[in-house]
């Protein structure tokens, strides 16, 4: 009758418990990341009194609009997100020649209120805004006004008759090459420990089985 003996290698276990533990602790090291992210914002020269033009490319022509005035207490623009996006969706609709909305922003704000509503301009699509730097510190919304009467410009078409090729598409050896370079850092070592765990435990069965 054949003995039957039960073969145990030390490394693979090793791997077993070790690889589960070092995926959950590298991958929440990367969740809990600092997301960080860069406000840019172009700040224009100072005006020059004999420059005709520094005054052209300013917010003084266009101070004197008609202006919705809303205040924005300190700390809570990030709570009224909703009601500062419906509003410049308004202007928007109504389309008046020089209006707009002017947020009254003081030194009590944060610069979480600023941000926030830079936010609410770009979920409401509006890129039309300055920030008086100058005089008041306030965020004006100008109205990038259409009219209505105005009449589409018909252009000649310019890619009539003309060859066009299909888009090209990568293939899957190179989606894997991109998806690779998309990994942190911490997954190769990840993915190199693996590997030699599996070179040690495929050599500690074979040794197993040489020697029964």
């Amino acid at each position: 009758m054949i003995s039957r003996k039960k073969i145990f290698y030390v490394p693979g276990l090793i791997s077993a418990l070790l690889i589960p533990i070092l995926f959950w602790y590298f991958g929440n090291r990367k969740l809990q990341e600092p997301v960080t992210s860069v406000m840019d914002i172009g700040l224009p020269a100072k005006i020059d009194s004999s420059n005709k033009w520094s005054y052209a490319y300013s917010f003084e022509p266009l101070r004197n609009w008609n202006y919705r005035k809303i205040l924005v207490a300190p700390n809570t623009a990030k709570s009224n997100s909703k009601y500062y996006v419906s509003e410049i969706k308004k202007i928007q609709k109504r389309n008046v020649k020089n209006s707009g909305i002017e947020f009254i922003l003081d030194n009590n704000n944060s610069y979480g209120d600023f941000a926030s509503l830079l936010n609410d301009l770009h979920i409401a699509k509006h890129d039309w805004y300055a920030l008086d730097i100058e005089k008041t510190g306030h965020l004006f919304v100008t109205v990038n006004y259409k009219n209505p009467n105005a009449k589409e410009i018909e252009y000649e078409c310019l890619l009539c008759n003309d060859v066009i090729y299909d888009e090209y598409k990568p293939s899957f050896l190179d989606d894997f090459q991109f998806y690779l370079q998309q990994l942190p850092k911490e997954a190769f070592y990840i993915i190199f420990g693996f590997l030699i765990f599996l070179n040690i435990s495929m050599f500690s069965i074979k040794e197993s089985l040489q020697k029964h």
